[in-house]
């Protein structure tokens, strides 16, 4: 979990650069149960996405998607950090 906090971090700065967290949090809120599909299909991109997004932050997303609470966590961190 101390791992993906670092990555939740580096998410948080580029969310906050692009001016679209709470639209970020909203969605990952309001998504539901479409998260579990979400992170199904970050495992089956991942062949794809090697290069472009490092392997720990798609571990980490999928983490993310699958676990409410991880989940949750994550919004909180993200409404709480405005300055990351």
């Amino acid at each position: 979990m101390k791992a993906d906090q670092q990555i939740w971090r580096t998410w948080s700065q580029v969310l906050h650069r692009w001016g679209i967290t709470e639209w970020a949090a909203t969605f990952l809120e309001t998504a539901g149960p479409l998260t579990v599909f979400g992170a199904q299909a970050v495992y089956i991109s991942q062949p794809l996405l090697y290069g472009v997004i490092p392997k720990g932050h798609l571990d980490a997303l999928a983490r993310l998607l699958e676990d409410k609470k991880r989940m949750q966590s994550f919004v909180t961190y993200l409404r709480e950090d405005p300055q990351a």
